[in-house]
């Protein structure tokens, strides 16, 4: 059902600026707290995914609070009943969030790599893997459309990937270059874990009624456990010798703050965005990542091969909504 009112057009817009806003300042801010000299230790990306979790739990509670009418009793009682008495269903939630806590360590690792620009066309592909999942997990069809935009997507991240003949010292650019590849890498395994865990958690929702703030909770739960212990494996000496938030600073702050509850206003924003509008939004944020790494974080170089890329990857992100409004039960969220 669409509206003609002026306050559903009003809102429509809201949502685009709020969708690029997101996206374009958690990957901005990520980027620049990875890439930033400091004097101190760098802060631990295990620590910032785990931190954002809690965060995240904190703020679901709160918007299930104000969706039982700010009654405590209420509350508990929902909780109790959709958490504690039904630890099946609760465990159905394990699988995406220990696929969502890999997803988020990974994009730290990409973000280190990468610059932000690069990172945001490439980390396009989600629409690919998250697309292949639905047909293979949940038997969805696609139109000509969507798998046309599916080749452009992958042509024009090929192109935005391709070697640059750059001058430059031999053993600086064997370092580029390995750095490079290594945050290619971290982007497409998030790419695939992206797909896969939202396209299990679709289904997952599709399965029950639970309120989404509440499975939000529980997978909130199981990515606070399961982070932990990553954190405890992998930084658990640095852990013990600086403390769990060494190196933490306002950016930081701000980057874990977005991750946490970037999401979740996106879950409320999307139902005033249809298809169209989050293809801009993503074009949009993609423009504003190359021009502020360009101009103001210095640390990225536009070149022939990745503005090509970089357009083909935005009429993607157009065609691929497309078909898709005609048959109302195949959408894909992305």
């Amino acid at each position: 059902m669409v509206s003609s009112s002026p306050h559903a057009s009003r809102l429509k817009y809201v949502s685009l600026g709020v969708l690029v806003l997101q996206t374009t300042s958690l990957v901005l801010t990520m980027r620049y707290s990875r890439t930033l000299k400091e004097d101190g230790p760098r802060y631990l990306a295990s620590s910032a995914v785990v931190s954002a979790e809690v965060l995240k739990i904190i703020t679901c509670i709160f918007l299930v609070l104000m969706e039982n009418n700010y009654s405590m009793r209420a509350m508990n009682q929902l909780l109790k009943e959709e958490i504690v008495n039904k630890p099946m269903e609760t465990l159905k939630l394990a699988v995406p969030a220990g696929i969502y806590t890999l997803q988020n360590n990974l994009l730290y690792v990409a973000l280190s790599n990468l610059d932000a620009a690069t990172y945001q066309v490439t980390y396009q592909l989600k629409i690919l893997t998250t697309a292949l999942f639905s047909v293979s997990m949940l038997g969805k069809k696609l139109g000509f459309y969507q798998w046309l935009s599916l080749l452009f997507l992958m042509a024009g991240v090929t192109l935005v990937q391709w070697p640059s003949d750059s001058g430059g010292d031999t053993e600086e650019k064997v370092v580029s270059a390995g750095s490079q590849f290594m945050g290619l890498m971290a982007v497409l395994m998030a790419c695939v874990s992206s797909g896969f865990a939202g396209v299990y958690f679709e289904k997952i929702l599709k399965e029950t009624k639970q309120s989404v703030w509440v499975r939000n909770i529980q997978l909130g739960l199981f990515s606070f456990i399961l982070g932990f212990i990553g954190m405890i494996v992998y930084d658990g000496q640095s852990v013990r010798q600086l403390g769990m938030f060494q190196g933490y600073s306002t950016i930081t702050c701000i980057v874990v703050a977005l991750q946490a509850v970037g999401g979740l206003v996106v879950a409320v924003v999307i139902k005033y965005a249809d298809n169209i509008l989050k293809g801009f939004a993503a074009s949009l944020s993609i423009i504003l990542s190359t021009l502020i790494s360009y101009f103001l974080l210095n640390d990225f170089s536009p070149t022939g091969l990745f503005f090509l890329g970089a357009l083909l990857v935005i009429a993607a992100t157009f065609l691929y909504g497309h078909e898709r409004k005609p048959t109302g039960s195949s959408a894909i969220k992305v």
